[in-house]
């Protein structure tokens, strides 16, 4: 714990539990009726940045400036009810205006006959924590795609590389599985992420306009080419262009793209003249174009030009680990777009979730809860709320069939959750879970559940 004030009031001990109070490193301070601090303990001093001297005598919203100040306190709620609270998540605003996350716990004070006398509250600073639990996330995402998945983790890890190379990439995968989410990944995380990134649906347009669309033409091309008009490779100069579907395209509009890729350069329709790109070029395939080359619907020479780096996304029936990351996602997403305060999803929900193959992957898990939201406009997402296809393809057979691996998902959950609490101590979270610590460890191996480099007991903490 980092000690954020230099000038601190003399120690004081006068009895044994003020030798524990001091002792302790969560912050601890007591307040009467009128919300005056009487006490301040040394951790609160270090955490807060607040002399000891500073604060007693002081209303405690004027020395923690709290995000649960005024009708969110704690501690106003204790007293209102009688009942403590415990771990509640908020923030502080410390004397050196830093943000700092902290976990507070309420209790009622009284004196020796009983009568209530004022609160007491102990808040522990979540910093280390919080930083923790920012650099595990960052592991499991890369740019705007995120994953826990060990199949994803794969390409996550290779990414920021196939970011940096100006080669062209092919994106695999099945339908809904993201891959526009990742063409735009690579473009952003590339050297030319401040151009444009153009992309361009090969499959939704038919061959002439498709054509007219990719390289532009010359005014007086065609009936009704009253000006010029600038292709998508012309638009994407100095960025990316990205041609999803590119499997649909007809055998004699890929050999104008094998040009392009090979010499980098096309001809509008109705030019003299060739013009050059130097736009970065990744497309993108829902069918399987090796088996397409083999029954000549494309072309060999076109397909080893764009296969030089490959990612391939896997269905989301295949990382079912990341169903309950996506839900969240898309909670949040759909809570800032609707303004509406939907807290979560009920496990019964999520387990009926995670028992669905997803044929449309991650898109139709998209469309699932955006429907949900429209029957649920706070508290959780239950099975009512799920869209009535989903719940009838689901019945409860089918569910019992995939539990197995759907506790799976939900037990690493927990695990993930109870080493975040312990600082990545495993004994603890161990303790905590009710289990010991080579089970502990055993279902982490089995479930691929990542580890810091360093436990939680030997992590050293801020000076």
């Amino acid at each position: 714990m980092s000690v954020r004030n230099k000038k601190r009031s003399k120690s004081y001990s006068t009895t044994p539990t003020d030798a524990i109070l001091e002792s302790i490193s969560d912050g601890v301070f007591t307040v009467d009726m009128e919300w005056r601090i009487t006490s301040f303990n040394r951790a609160a001093e270090e955490i807060t940045g607040v002399s000891r001297d500073e604060a007693i005598g002081q209303r405690c919203s004027e020395v923690f400036r709290s995000s649960m100040c005024g009708e969110e306190c704690g501690l106003h709620q204790t007293l209102k009810t009688g009942k403590p609270i415990i771990g509640k998540s908020g923030y502080i605003i410390a004397m050196d205006g830093s943000r700092i996350p902290i976990s507070v716990s309420t209790a009622v004070l009284k004196d020796a006959d009983g009568r209530v006398i004022g609160g007491a509250e102990t808040f522990r600073d979540l910093s280390e924590v919080e930083a923790l639990r920012r650099e595990l996330e960052g592991k499991f995402r890369v740019g705007d795609f995120s994953s826990r998945s060990p199949l994803m983790q794969r390409v996550l890890e290779v990414l920021p590389a196939v970011a940096a190379s100006p080669s062209t990439v092919l994106i695999l995968g099945e339908t809904g599985t993201g891959k526009e989410v990742m063409a735009r990944t690579i473009h952003s995380l590339g050297p030319r992420n401040k151009g444009p990134f153009i992309a361009v649906n090969c499959a939704a347009l038919p061959d002439t306009l498709l054509e007219s669309e990719l390289f532009g033409y010359k005014a007086g091309a065609f009936t009704g080419a009253a000006r010029d008009k600038l292709g998508r490779f012309a638009l994407a100069k100095g960025g990316t262009i990205f041609l999803d579907e590119i499997g649909a395209v007809s055998p004699a509009l890929q050999v104008r793209l094998l040009r392009v890729l090979q010499e980098r350069t096309f001809e509008p329709l109705g030019a003299v003249r060739s013009e050059s790109t130097d736009a970065r070029i990744i497309v993108a395939a829902n069918t399987d174009l090796a088996e397409q080359v083999r029954r000549g619907v494309f072309r060999e020479d076109l397909y080893y030009r764009i296969n030089i780096v490959r990612v391939e996304l896997p269905p989301l029936r295949r990382r079912k680990e990341d169903i309950p990351l996506l839900v969240e996602e898309f909670i949040v997403r759909f809570n800032h777009l609707q303004q509406k305060s939907v807290q979560g999803i009920t496990a019964e929900a999520l387990s009926l979730l995670m028992a669905h193959d997803w044929p449309g992957n991650i898109r139709e898990l998209e469309n699932a809860i955006e429907r949900a939201f429209i029957y649920c406009g706070k508290g959780h997402i239950g099975i009512r709320h799920l869209p009535g296809e989903l719940t009838a393809r689901d019945t409860p057979a089918a569910i019992d069939s995939n539990a197995h691996s759907a506790h799976e998902i939900i037990d690493a959950q927990a695990i993930r959750a109870a080493l975040e609490r312990n600082t990545f101590n495993r004994l603890a979270a161990a303790k905590e879970l009710g289990i010991h610590k080579t089970t502990l460890h055993r279902r982490m191996k089995k479930l691929g559940i990542p580890l810091p480099d360093q436990d939680g007991r030997t992590r050293g903490r801020k000076q």
